[in-house]
């Protein structure tokens, strides 16, 4: 998998159009829509199609998540991802950063220092790269 020239334009115009929208669960989480969009726009691969609106409830995330075979949400995306340490994590790669509820991680997208996330009310943010605790590469530059 390689990133599409023209990736960071993409991830930058990515980032406003999700910068004040809401999370809901199935429609706009940390998952399909929100990492597996920001990779599909990276790559052109959709991931993440698989996953996309079978849930709508953080208990029907993680019960497909399970059902897949699949311990928490980082290992999910393992599968898909060649798992990278944190601190080698480059601008539009993934980090999971701790999160409560079984997932054990939840899905940012790597900005440098920084790694744009999800918040529940109100839409993205950022976190110190120092608080993933994993991290995934998407592409090769």
């Amino acid at each position: 998998m390689r990133r599409l020239p023209g990736w960071r334009r993409r991830m930058a115009a990515f980032i406003d159009e999700v910068r004040r929208h809401p999370l809901a669960w199935g429609e706009f989480d940390c998952g399909p829509a929100f990492a597996g969009r920001h990779v599909e726009l990276m790559t052109g691969d959709d991931l993440a199609a698989r996953w996309r609106g079978q849930y709508d409830s953080p208990a029907g995330a993680l019960r497909l998540i399970r059902a897949a075979g699949f311990g928490d949400l980082g290992d999910l995306v393992a599968s898909l991802l060649r798992e990278i340490h944190p601190s080698t994590a480059r601008i539009g790669d993934l980090a999971g950063v701790p999160a409560e509820g079984g997932f054990g991680i939840g899905l940012g997208i790597v900005a440098g220092d920084r790694i744009f996330v999800l918040h529940p009310d109100d839409g993205l943010g950022t976190v110190d790269l120092l608080a993933a605790r994993r991290a995934w590469r998407v592409g090769d530059a």
